[in-house]
């Protein structure tokens, strides 16, 4: 993975303080090692003391898994567990004696008298830590932020329409970020940070991480989205989406229910803040300031347990008796939704309307059991989502209906789950027709009830060995639809095509039917919540497992705050080291990036001071030397600046062009033919150009490149975001690649790097009996890192007869794949300059080089 480029870390510092006051902490504290651990030399103390401590999963959520009510009789509060809640059931992915601790709000109103023998009694008895948020911070963070803004937002609405259109509020913000703070402290009290796994849930808490991440460098922290994540050109409209992003960044692991919303994520982290990320042995990697943030794609499941211990109850029975003979001779399909803008019901309505209205043959027969739960949120949308199912459902009914028969049922209450149960389990098929949705397990209930129990086929008068069928009719908007791969998948949008579903959900024959439910069936019944959530924490894990090999360092203000990760190897080249090894070589490579490193990348004047030019001579006039420069610039100025370096080797284009000496002739490997991207892509940068004041094109022969070091640094970099974005639209077929420097969005052809220059440099001196015994290597920015790691890879690979000492060198104390930084260009030739002299002693009393840069910016 490509690595940042930053100069030093005070360029990472950035971000405003929030004034966020500190909440009161009611519960003792359990924490055994507080503060920070950012020096790796204690992490043997720290491991030690920790041993003895028992391990904890700390799960975190908007809501506790707790029914909440008070005694009539003593007015003490009763709590008792939601065994229906997600957060409860995913226990069971964990081992037996794991200790679990539950973190979130109550649902119930806790006088602040009673609020601290409420906590003490729920964490002794629940493992349950309330949070206690004030009122007004709990309605403008849950009903403010979460409802008006992320929701909305997140299921792909703009904030145009009259209910949604107003200016962006600021104070909804601010209660969203001192409610993460308010749950963030509450963790604070009961981990132990060196052993503890922290799962935070949903999108109410999306910075939460950055508060724990400030706190603890090292936390082990993950987080899952239950909810969709939007396009980046949906996402990019909210005001704070910088904040939000990089509050998950913090996290070790980020999961999502489906491969598009974790795409949508990872192409924001691009367009909006430059990362770039990689898929390796299945795992995709997001390179945040030497951080690997982990991606993980698996939709939550059920818990069969609890849907089966439903399906036994008394009442299921006597329901399904019921129903049985309420819809004796009829067909019914079933939907279950909340109602929400975002279901649509009022389409599934319609698309039922237009079923009857194209075929006759199932008029009185064929049943919509609509059952529409009670709406998570208030407003006016969610009234006229109302009023038109009502209206919809009413006009079917008048149409096709008559005295015994009403084709549609809407069931608007709240409807106990052993009912629900119920109409699964007799309903012919199932249609869930959300126009966008996180993950929705409506089919997945479904599946398992009409597979049924042995006590429910009693009921149904059914046999045990009877074959069942579940047909489905999905939208392919939800996050289930990939995982149903014989559902019936329908644009719920497209009224005619879910009718067409419908009409052939219920006359397949029942050997497909029979096929189909088998394969669901096997699906859910192996991938419960159990699993998901067994997998979930062993890739966290996995993710946390190098957090003590690597130095953290904590950078940033607010919710800008992220941390630095570098290898405890990663130290500074000393000079005396390397020109020791210099000197007991016989056979050297040595490889010089030019901008940044050998020229100051603020220098006026790019050609190469009289004291470079001595420097590179000197060491290309040494035998036992090959000196590459390896630059992205063009082969015409390079030649000119180093026309005085006859001995040296230039790779111009980043190797496009590659010439060994001054005498001889250069080497080009592609042909015209392969640059024809070139006519796309001067288009697109010449829009960007004009619309960005102190950008420009260089036109290269094998590239093009849109600088945009003298425009306006946020505006140019916002900019340079959206046209990387542009490009790699455009160019997705095309043999050529964009990447992003310092600066810059550069197009160039595939299989173009100073990675593969240095192979073919190596492998030539390899050929011609020369095998190198010592390589450097010295770059400042991102297409620099392609080269380190090739020299690295050189030495566990075939063609390097023996193992060569390694110097990889980045400029600037940053992550990096190189082992070893120099500060600046003038450590740099300070660094020649030690070397040079190694080939060329000279006696004592002369002075050394003074080195100088000039019209220095």
């Amino acid at each position: 993975m490509a690595s940042k480029s930053y100069a030093s870390f005070l360029d990472l510092a950035s971000g405003d303080l929030l004034d966020i006051p500190h909440t009161p902490r009611p519960l003792p504290r359990v924490m055994t090692v507080p503060g920070i651990i950012s020096d790796v030399a204690s992490d043997g103390d720290s491991e030690g003391a920790s041993s003895v401590c028992r391990e904890k999963k700390i799960i975190v959520a908007n809501m506790l898994p707790l029914h909440a009510q008070r005694d009539t009789k003593t007015a003490k509060w009763c709590f008792s567990l939601d065994k229906d809640s997600l957060l409860l059931q995913l226990r069971d992915g964990f081992s037996a004696d794991a200790e679990v601790i539950y973190i979130g709000s109550l649902k119930a109103d806790i006088d602040v008298t009673e609020q601290e023998e409420v906590a003490q009694k729920l964490l002794e008895e629940y493992n349950c830590v309330p949070t206690f948020l004030p009122n007004d911070i709990q309605k403008k963070f849950y009903h403010g932020f979460c409802k008006q803004q992320l929701w909305p937002l997140f299921h792909y609405m703009l904030p145009m329409s009259p209910d949604h259109g107003d200016r962006f509020d600021r104070a909804l913000w601010q209660a969203y970020v001192s409610a993460n703070k308010i749950f963030a402290d509450k963790i604070m009290e009961v981990i132990n940070p060196e052993d503890d796994y922290v799962w935070v849930q949903d999108y109410h808490l999306m910075v939460l991480p950055t508060f724990l991440r400030k706190r603890y460098n090292r936390v082990k922290l993950g987080f899952f989205l239950h909810s969709p994540f939007p396009s980046s050109e949906i996402y990019r409209t909210l005001p704070v989406r910088d904040e939000i992003l990089k509050g998950l960044l913090n996290c070790d692991l980020i999961g999502f229910h489906t491969f598009d919303y974790a795409r949508h994520f990872l192409s924001c982290c691009s367009r909006m803040l430059g990362l770039d990320y990689e898929s390796k042995r299945g795992h995709i990697g997001l390179d945040y300031f030497g951080r690997t943030v982990y991606i993980k794609i698996l939709p939550v499941g059920i818990h069969m347990g609890r849907l089966e211990s439903v399906m036994n109850l008394s009442s299921t029975r006597a329901k399904v008796k019921e129903i049985q003979e309420q819809f004796k001779g009829k067909r019914v399909i079933i939907g279950v939704d909340d109602m929400d803008i975002f279901k649509g019901i009022s389409l599934k309505l319609l698309a039922m309307e237009q079923l009857l209205y194209q075929h006759e043959e199932l008029r009185g027969t064929l049943v919509l059991v609509q059952i529409v739960n009670p709406a998570r949120s208030s407003g006016k949308d969610v009234q006229e989502a109302k009023r038109e199912t009502y209206i919809t459902a009413k006009r079917i009914n008048e149409t096709y209906g008559s005295s015994d028969y009403e084709p549609v049922i809407l069931i608007d209450r709240p409807v106990a789950r052993f009912e629900k149960t119920a109409y699964y389990a007799i309903a012919e098929c199932c249609i869930v027709n959300a126009v966008r949705d996180g993950m929705n397990l409506v089919p997945y209930k479904y599946i398992v009830c009409r597979q049924g129990t042995p006590d429910l086929d009693e009921a149904m008068c059914i046999k045990t060995d009877t074959p069942r069928t579940s047909m489905l009719v999905v939208s392919e908007f939800i996050g289930c639809s990939p995982s149903l791969s014989g559902a019936i998948r329908v644009n719920p949008w497209d009224i005619d095509a879910v009718a067409d579903a419908l009409n052939m959900a219920i006359t397949l024959p029942e050997s497909e039917k029979q096929l189909r439910h088998e394969k669901h069936y096997r699906y859910v019944s192996s991938h419960d919540v159990a699993y998901w959530a067994r997998s979930y924490m062993q890739d966290l894990e996995r993710a946390c497992r190098d957090h003590y090999s690597k130095r953290c360092w904590g950078i940033g203000l607010g919710l800008s705050f992220r941390v630095i990760s570098l290898s405890p190897n990663f130290r500074k080249l000393s000079t005396d080291h390397i020109v020791s090894a210099y000197r007991r070589t016989n056979t050297r490579a040595i490889f010089l990036d030019y901008d940044g490193t050998v020229i100051p990348q603020s220098s006026m004047v790019k050609a190469p001071s009289q004291e470079v030019i001595s420097l590179l001579n000197m060491l290309c006039n040494d035998p036992k030397n090959t000196v590459f420069i390896v630059s992205g610039r063009g082969r015409t100025s390079l030649s000119d600046w180093l026309a005085p370096c006859e001995l040296l080797g230039i790779a111009a284009e980043h190797g496009f062009f590659i010439r060994w000496s001054k005498t001889s002739d250069w080497e080009s490997y592609h042909t015209a033919a392969d640059l024809d991207w070139k006519r796309t892509v001067e288009p697109v940068m010449r829009l960007y150009t004009e619309a960005t004041d102190g950008s420009y094109i260089e036109t290269k022969e094998s590239a093009l490149v849109w600088h945009h070091q003298d425009a306006d640094p946020d505006f140019g970099s916002c900019q340079a975001m959206e046209l990387l974005d542009h490009l790699e639209n455009v160019l997705a077929n095309e043999p050529a690649v964009v990447q992003r420097g310092q600066h810059i969005v550069e197009v160039k052809p595939q299989g173009i790097s100073k990675g593969v220059v240095a192979e073919k440099v190596l492998s030539t001196m390899v050929s011609h009996g020369k095998s190198p015994d010592f390589v450097m290597c010295i770059g400042d920015d991102r297409s620099d890192e392609d080269m380190f790691e090739s020299i690295i890879r050189s030495v566990s690979s075939s063609y390097l007869p023996a193992a060569p000492e390694i110097f990889a060198c980045t400029v600037g104390r940053k992550p990096s794949k190189a082992k070893y930084y120099l500060d600046d260009t003038l450590d740099v030739v300070r660094l020649l300059q030690g070397l040079a002299n190694a080939s060329c002693p000279k006696p004592k009393h002369n002075s050394p080089i003074q080195v100088s840069f000039e019209s220095v910016a």
